[in-house]
């Protein structure tokens, strides 16, 4: 659970006076007590170019250093983490990649005092650009490593060099789909595309693109059998905080990613959040039902315009989201006995307001706003 810079401030807004400011919000705001930990900067802190030895520079808009803003961090009770890339080059295809040089910038991070690692596959490729051609020539795209022939290795290499060094670091892998070597190198991994923000085309909760919430959701769905065990999939930075998603909408994306156990990283501006948007994230029921690692939540139930989410709880709990992306007109859904392995006596409470429900018998059904959602917490 944490930040990242990414979703809402993209690659040219980031500066140090702008993630110290963000790590004095979060603070006030008490985050880190609820899970919130990890202040994680994404693209645009490296300079276009490595140093000697092949080190990292960090740009001019950081001009203090990153261990000083790792210790910034630290002091206010958070811990700190950068974005960088495996291969030859960055996103913005300048070569500062960490092919060849990884040993080297695992100490780097290690002396910057460092708690987390995101690595970036994006355009992976192991050699320099070709000589007389620009860097965004279609010629050199076609050296990408698309087919991941050479992705594990490096993912491997970093993994091994993370786990040996002085200094516990989180390894998140940002490789664009689940890949099975996953949970034997990383501790997280991204099952999909970046999902859609104001940054690119815009938040969407469910417009039929492949980034919408919905569906980077269900691409995350099809790989809940391999997570546990110390990995978890990773289906993106919450876009709770966009404007163009309802509240409601807001509501359900942030249920989803807690009945999916889906590492929580705000993708918002916490220096000014609004009341509706505090509550969805602070809600302590609902972080308790992402953070119990009995299992990752599933899809149950689709049809063309109601979906049933469940995730068994310890104690024998179940979290559960009745949704209906309809956005016309109400539909009734129903939770039966048969969805929870036979147990037929659930106390339902409302995760958002914390209200008792009736209880749920042989089943439990609720009529469902257009574009809304019920999260529950079903108690034997």
């Amino acid at each position: 659970m944490g930040w990242n810079s990414w979703n809402y401030f993209g690659k040219n807004s980031i500066d140090e006076k702008l993630i110290r400011e963000v790590i004095d919000a979060m603070a006030t705001q008490k985050l880190n007590e609820l899970g919130y930990n990890y202040i994680v900067v994404d693209g645009g802190w490296r300079d276009s170019t490595l140093g000697p030895n092949g080190e990292l520079l960090v740009n001019n808009k950081f001009p203090s250093g990153m261990k000083a803003l790792a210790n910034y961090a630290h002091s206010k009770g958070f811990k700190f983490g950068l974005h960088t890339v495996p291969g030859s080059h960055d996103c913005g295809c300048d070569p500062v990649g960490g092919w060849g040089n990884e040993k080297v910038q695992v100490q780097q991070f290690v002396d910057w005092g460092l708690d987390f690692v995101k690595l970036d596959r994006c355009r992976f490729s192991l050699d320099p650009h070709p000589e007389g051609h620009p860097r965004k020539d279609p010629i050199w795209y076609s050296g990408w490593d698309k087919q991941g022939e050479n992705i594990q290795k490096a993912y491997a290499l970093w993994s091994k060099l993370l786990q040996e060094a002085n200094r516990d670091m989180i390894l998140s892998a940002s490789a664009y789909r689940y890949y099975d070597w996953y949970p034997t190198l990383t501790n997280m991994g991204r099952t999909t595309g970046d999902i859609a923000t104001a940054q690119t085309s815009g938040a969407s909760f469910d417009n039929g693109k492949k980034n919408s919430v919905m569906a980077i959701s269900v691409l995350n769905n099809e790989s809940r059998l391999l997570a546990g065990n110390g990995y978890w999939n990773d289906p993106d930075m919450l876009v709770v905080g966009e404007k163009s998603l309802t509240n409601a909408e807001q509501r359900s994306h942030f249920a989803l990613w807690c009945i999916m156990s889906s590492p929580l990283f705000l993708g918002n501006d916490p220096r000014n959040m609004t009341k509706e948007e505090i509550d969805i994230i602070t809600n302590k029921t609902a972080i308790q039902i992402n953070q119990d690692d009995t299992e990752q939540g599933r899809r149950i139930i689709m049809d063309d315009d109601t979906e049933v989410w469940l995730k068994r709880l310890k104690d024998g709990k179940y979290g559960a989201l009745l949704l209906n992306r309809d956005k016309k007109q109400s539909h009734m859904i129903k939770l039966t006995s048969l969805m929870l392995d036979g147990h037929r006596s659930f106390q339902v409470r409302d995760v958002y307001d914390g209200k008792k429900l009736e209880k749920m018998n042989d089943g439990y059904e609720q009529n469902i706003e257009p574009g809304s959602g019920l999260f529950l917490i079903l108690e034997p």
